[in-house]
């Protein structure tokens, strides 16, 4: 059991739990009761998750008296995609959805982006609950209430803010869980570590000779979920439309989205994206001499002993990269805003980074 195991994110909107722990899919009937959500279910998930939990939590779900229907898209980022989104408005619609009901994102961050999305814009918006079962939707994606969906020219530049109404994350789901997923997902653990807890960077290499190949292989996952989910939390708290503090839980996005969007979505899942990114604004802060060379190293050794890269891909071109910044959405005024670390647990944001120096960075020059 871990201590303190809800934390519960409050916005204008209102409050809802994230909680996280082992087996708790069982307990979903009887929160959605709890929480007055007794309308229809539509349970939105992917063809790698559904297999292995779907069938048997609509089981569950009817078994309580619950409508519960669902849809499966594809597995993996080409998902995320308007056609996708449209099908699941024809699936809604067709079936009579009404606003009282609920949509339920079972899967990892496309499913929870792609769902959470459905949800903001059918019928104006209807409630929603994250499912998140991999690393990264734990600890990030889920959390928040972003919602949306790619265009050929950027990551997630269509979307919607739409807080779910619960977030409840089965660690137990992290055990059917592919290594090269979880391995993606260390990478925002890792960020929250860079950002925000240098505690939680010092637990993370404190194992790092020997991260675990499976969600199953480390005891204490629920606790470093629950202490990365921590971070998020608290910066959604203080800033939830992204207009100050939550800027920073975009460490390692702006060159990591260029890096995934060049390579075509799901070339390079989202997290190994991240992880190339990360290092280039530790290289960037490096040369603009608010950090040192033995934490960017650090840093580097970290994404490196959890599998993750930390270089870009060979082919890209550096000039469509830093074009691909400009088309950022933290672009403001034609500026390229920049998290950038200054010590472990500490990042402050800059828009003043030469182009210059980005390129220079990018092509190691």
């Amino acid at each position: 059991m871990i201590p303190n195991q809800q934390l519960t994110i409050t916005t204008p909107a209102g409050s809802y739990p994230i909680v996280v722990g082992p087996g708790l899919l069982r307990e979903l009937p009887a929160r959605l009761a709890e929480l007055g959500l007794r309308g229809r279910l539509w349970l939105i998930s992917d063809s790698a998750v559904f297999p292995h939990y779907g069938p048997r939590l609509l089981g569950e779900l009817r078994a309580a008296g619950y409508t519960a229907d669902s849809h499966v898209v594809p597995s993996g980022e080409a998902s995320k995609d308007l056609a996708i989104v449209s099908g699941c408005y024809d699936w809604m619609i067709g079936g009579n959805v009404e606003r009282r009901d609920a949509v339920l994102a079972l899967g990892g961050g496309v499913v929870g982006d792609l769902a959470g999305f459905v949800a903001a814009t059918v019928l104006r918006g209807i409630a929603l609950v994250q499912l998140p079962t991999t690393l990264l939707a734990m600890v990030d994606s889920a959390l928040g209430g972003k919602t949306g969906v790619n265009h050929p020219l950027g990551k997630n530049l269509i979307g919607a803010f739409h807080q779910p109404r619960l977030v409840l994350s089965d660690t137990d789901t992290l055990g059917t869980l592919a290594p090269r997923e979880l391995r993606a997902g260390w990478a925002e653990v890792i960020k929250h570590g860079v950002i925000r807890d240098a505690g939680l960077f010092e637990m993370l290499e404190s194992q790092a000779s020997a991260p675990p190949a499976s969600g199953s292989g480390l005891s204490a996952l629920p606790q470093i979920i629950h202490r990365a989910a921590k971070v998020k939390v608290d910066v959604v708290n203080a800033d939830e439309r992204e207009t100050g503090e939550r800027m920073l839980l975009n460490y390692g996005h702006t060159l990591g989205h260029a890096v995934e969007a060049a390579g075509g979505y799901g070339a390079l899942l989202h997290g190994e994206a991240v992880a190339i990114g990360m290092d280039l604004a530790a290289q960037i802060a490096q040369r603009m001499g608010i950090w040192g060379a033995a934490a960017v190293e650090r840093q580097r050794r970290l994404l490196q002993a959890y599998g993750l890269p930390t270089a870009i891909p060979a082919g890209m071109d550096p000039e469509d990269l830093i074009e691909r910044t400009l088309r950022d959405k933290k672009v403001r005024a034609g500026r390229v805003r920049w998290v950038l670390p200054t010590a472990i647990g500490q990042a402050l944001v800059r828009d003043d980074v030469p182009e210059s120096l980005v390129y220079a960075v990018v092509t190691g020059s």
